[in-house]
């Protein structure tokens, strides 16, 4: 018999989980659930999959795009936008930065305060 499994949260690794916690607070409206000094729950208000960030020391940002022997992105998020352009523009105004290579033009590719990699993409 299978024992029943459901994903609760994706946890984002960082050098100040409430610093990036706040900035992802922000761009997606979504609430604080639960809080530690290093560790910090954000839910998603239609009770989907929560997002939460751990403070770790060593911290090493991604690099984008991937490049042998630099520290390598273990996951990105894909966040679906009605309008591209002025997502992206409220996203820098947030405090993301558009990273430099953009593979497609019809995604755009931000790094967060922590130095993550995500996509804004249309529905």
């Amino acid at each position: 018999m299978k024992p029943r499994f459901s994903l609760a949260t994706v946890v984002l690794d960082c050098p100040d989980a409430h610093a990036l916690a706040d900035f992802y607070r922000r761009l997606l409206g979504w609430r604080v659930k639960y809080s530690e000094p290093d560790w910090v729950l954000l839910g998603c208000p239609d009770g989907g999959t929560g997002l939460s960030f751990q403070s770790e020391p060593g911290y090493q940002a991604p690099v984008w795009p991937e490049r042998v022997a630099e520290p390598q992105k273990m996951l990105h998020l894909d966040i679906r936008v009605d309008d591209l352009a002025e997502a992206e523009a409220y996203a820098v105004a947030m405090g993301a930065t558009r990273a430099e290579f953009q593979p497609q033009d019809d995604v755009r590719v931000l790094l967060d305060p922590a130095g993550h990699p995500f996509c804004l993409f249309l529905h």
